[in-house]
């Protein structure tokens, strides 16, 4: 029988926005335009600094990989430095469950070599490992 991965739990359903449980699935789908769809619909109504901060990272990092999967790797380039720039403002190590160093961790993994030459036109596309968002078991 196959094994399910639970990427949150019934407490974080209870606790977060629909919209960022939302993203977190379609993120993890793959799905990553659709994903900061979901994201943004919760970053454009009245949340809190700390959290639009949170959330405009994380669609920064989910359009980094939307760019590349339709080829634009320069303006992936972009989105990741700029999420980049974001968590580093947000300056925590967990926020609304997810852990931000293992997440940030999985996306210069993933995305880093998009910073090894001056235009990442230049070089062929890596595999790469997307990041898999799993929120910590307890809902912070």
């Amino acid at each position: 029988m196959p094994t399910t991965t639970m990427y949150y739990t019934e407490a974080h359903l209870l606790k977060y926005p629909i919209e960022y449980i939302a993203g977190i699935d379609l993120y993890n789908a793959g799905e990553y335009h659709a994903a900061h769809d979901a994201w943004e619909e919760r970053w454009m109504g009245p949340v809190a600094p700390d959290e639009k901060l949170f959330l405009q990272a994380m669609i920064q990092s989910a359009v980094a990989f939307h760019h590349l999967q339709i080829g634009r790797p320069g303006a992936a380039r972009r989105m990741y430095l700029m999420a980049k720039e974001k968590f580093g403002r947000l300056n925590q190590t967990v926020f609304m469950s997810l852990d931000l160093n293992d997440y940030q961790a999985q996306l210069d993994g993933a995305l880093s070599w998009l910073l090894s030459v001056p235009d990442p036109r230049e070089i062929e596309q890596p595999a790469i490992e997307p990041p898999v968002i799993c929120l910590r078991p307890v809902a912070d």
